[in-house]
């Protein structure tokens, strides 16, 4: 990222080489920053977990909510769908290769939050 603001003579500010895309952070947050997304992918990192356990380790997600997230990371490709054959019909999900690449900086996001000061809160 190259972006800067000069100044002139007359005092007026102009931005150079500004953003105008999403740059790679802002990109990379739009992807994993959702609500639940991380949450979900962590809870995927093991094994497949089928929808109601994973609605369940999500705690606080609505099933609706949870739906919406697994259909978007699946459209991106960092989750794959699997529906079992067994009565009642179930589905599980996975976490593919590219989804696994989230995972390592997941836990740094996870030891730096459990590192915060309790007056640091997300509410702000």
């Amino acid at each position: 990222m190259r972006a800067r603001v000069e100044q002139d003579e007359k005092g007026r500010r102009t931005a150079h080489e500004a953003c105008f895309e999403p740059c790679a952070i802002e990109r990379g947050m739009r992807i994993i920053g959702g609500k639940w997304t991380g949450s979900i992918l962590w809870h995927l990192k093991d094994e497949p977990v089928r929808f109601n356990d994973l609605a369940r380790m999500v705690g606080g997600a609505s099933k609706k909510m949870i739906t919406e997230r697994l259909r978007q990371l699946e459209s991106q490709g960092l989750v794959q769908r699997q529906v079992l054959d067994t009565a009642p019909v179930s589905v599980q999900y996975e976490i593919t290769e590219l989804g696994c690449t989230a995972l390592g900086f997941l836990d740094e996001l996870r030891k730096w939050s459990e590192g915060l000061p309790k007056s640091v809160t997300v509410d702000a």
